[in-house]
């Protein structure tokens, strides 16, 4: 077992909606480890978000605990866990949030100069590299809405990765994406895991899902089960990745067909 760097602990979320109870996640526990690359699957209204929101401090939790990087967030401060996403976590949504009156590389490298980590050279040269690396350094200049769906969510990426985070939170990160967009990001969240980034994911696609290490099944805010692919093996010349990314996709089809998917 390699290093855990995110771990759930009898976390519980519950929302009192006019007087009445909704436990949204009930008792997760849940060890994520460095360097994997997770999903968490589920029917709609499972609690895939809020498990997300909530393991990551963007959300309070009723109960329960929640360990990141060695440290107890339960009881941060709101200040201290602002800081805490800024530094260690970067996030990735379904909604490309991007400020507008900035350009798509001034929003990438917001984040870096709010950490002051490093000097805001050594940041600039941070998300060119990553800009060249995600194919998106000719829209450096351009605005938000002179970009396409795909350019956008890997700007996001880079925006998320620009501090070197200990792990990436992406929600839906392909679901308003048209496939080839789609396909894209998954080639680049795949590269940012093969690169040492650790990835907790929600998604309803299987191919999505199929590339990631381990999925987590969630029903009515309680993990019913988990699948353990492994990571993606498609490094030798014998191998088609195709081939091996439909064997993943039909292994995890049949699985989710056994959970009631």
């Amino acid at each position: 077992m390699g290093k855990v760097c995110l771990e759930a602990i009898d976390l519980c979320k519950t929302y009192i909606v006019e007087g009445n109870s909704n436990n949204v996640l009930q008792n997760i526990n849940l060890k994520i480890e460095e360097g994997e690359f997770v999903s968490i699957m589920g029917p709609s209204g499972s609690g895939k978000s809020t498990l997300l929101y909530t393991i990551s401090g963007m959300d309070s939790m009723t109960a329960g605990k929640v360990i990141f990087d060695g440290e107890d967030i339960s009881g941060m401060k709101e200040k201290e866990l602002t800081r805490l996403r800024l530094l260690k976590m970067g996030f990735i949504f379904q909604q490309m949030y991007m400020m507008k009156k900035l350009c798509i590389i001034d929003n990438i490298v917001l984040p870096g100069y709010q950490a002051k980590l490093v000097s805001r050279e050594e940041v600039n040269r941070h998300a060119e590299d990553l800009m060249r690396r995600l194919g998106i350094i000719d829209t450096a200049e351009r605005e938000i809405t002179e970009v396409s769906g795909g350019q956008l969510q890997r700007a996001c990426l880079a925006r998320a990765l620009i501090n070197s985070p200990r792990v990436l939170f992406a929600d839906e990160p392909t679901g308003a994406l048209n496939s080839k967009a789609s396909s894209e990001v998954l080639n680049e969240l795949i590269k940012a895991n093969e690169a040492g980034s650790t990835i907790l994911m929600v998604t309803h696609s299987e191919k999505v899902a199929a590339s990631s290490d381990r999925i987590i099944y969630l029903v009515d805010g309680d993990i019913q089960g988990e699948l353990k692919l492994g990571k993606v093996t498609v490094k030798s010349d014998k191998t088609d990745p195709r081939e091996e990314l439909q064997k993943r996709e039909r292994k995890l089809r049949q699985w989710l067909d056994e959970m009631g998917w």
